[in-house]
């Protein structure tokens, strides 16, 4: 590789998307175990939002460079790369490092691209499918014959979602905040405008006073009583973000152990390489032949310049977006 340099942005400092600022560096060289990928396109995800303000620290060791998710070529691989080949199209989980012309990642985090999916369509997979597998599937043990809630339905991680349990056979309900979501996602599920509906009472009253199995949230705090009143009996609340605050008030410990519930929570950026392993082989065997067979398929919003990411964020934070916001640099 002859190109010394590349663009990437930088958070100047904690702020606005006003921060977010187009910068040069030396093109990063992969370790043994690392693959480097000539960025294609890469995925705005809500971790982002919360480092440019300050919110999100960085793990120790890990590049202030925002990023979640990419998808690409592989231009270099590391001493014990074994699985991938310099030229193969893939999409990858970074720990960040996403908003940059190359992006090294570590191997266990690399997919190969499916073949129907353009670059746009692969970066908006990893971030998402990673963190819905993982909650709803592995922590969450939904099945097919069960039901479940998402809340957020219209973001990506919640489109995701309800795309992977159309795919599956599995019943799904979806909150949303507009109408226009509402008809949007009506052939995922059931899709309930918080706005205008109580869904606690709609979703009692569509599964005749039963409730669901496993809820979805991104909300925390707010929503927290209403989904425990919605649980079924050995419900599972997995609790992924609290947009709706962190401190619930009023809980009813009763109602949790009357109904052997299990709550709990989880991020993705904190989990080692072992486990984005686990979850990577898991997508590819299971979600990978349903992606490549036209079952499902992420849903994009829209796609901006590199160098109109502060668009791209301005566009996340007003929360109009139904499904994923994706920066293509092959526009660029």
């Amino acid at each position: 590789m002859q190109q010394q340099q590349m663009n990437y942005i930088e958070i100047i400092e904690s702020g606005g998307p006003e921060v977010l600022q187009i910068r040069q560096t030396d093109i990063p060289q992969p370790k043994a175990d690392e693959v480097l990928i000539k960025v294609r396109a890469a995925g705005i995800n809500r971790p982002d939002i919360l480092q440019r303000k300050g919110l999100y620290p960085m793990p120790k060791g890990v590049t202030n460079i925002p990023g979640l998710e990419v998808a690409g070529d592989v231009v270099a691989i590391g001493g014990n790369v074994q699985r991938f080949q310099i030229g193969d199209q893939v999409c990858a989980l970074t720990n960040g490092g996403g908003y940059a012309e190359y992006c090294v990642v570590d191997v266990t985090q690399v997919l190969h691209k499916p073949k129907n999916l353009t670059y746009v369509e692969a970066a908006a997979i990893p971030e998402t499918y990673f963190t819905v597998w993982v909650n709803i599937f592995s922590i969450g043990r939904l099945q097919k014959y069960e039901t479940a809630l998402i809340h957020g339905g219209a973001s990506g991680i919640g489109s995701t979602a309800l795309s992977l349990c159309k795919a599956m056979g599995i019943r799904a309900f979806a909150t949303v905040g507009a109408e226009d979501k509402v008809q949007a996602l009506a052939d995922f599920g059931h899709i309930i405008n918080y706005k205008t509906q109580d869904f606690e009472q709609e979703i009692l009253q569509q599964t005749e006073q039963k409730g669901v199995d496993v809820i979805l949230d991104i909300v925390g705090a707010s929503y927290f009583n209403k989904n425990i009143n919605l649980l079924k009996k050995d419900g599972r609340l997995v609790i992924i973000g609290f947009m709706g605050g962190r401190y619930a008030d009023k809980v009813d410990l009763q109602a949790i152990m009357l109904k052997r519930l299990i709550v709990t929570g989880s991020t993705m950026r904190a989990r080692d390489q072992q486990e984005k392993q686990k979850i990577a082989e898991d997508l590819e065997h299971h979600v990978w032949p349903l992606i490549e067979t036209g079952q499902c398929k992420p849903l994009v919003y829209k796609t901006f310049n590199f160098e109109d990411v502060q668009q791209a964020h301005q566009c996340m934070e007003a929360s109009q977006h139904i499904g994923k916001i994706v920066l293509d640099l092959e526009q660029t």
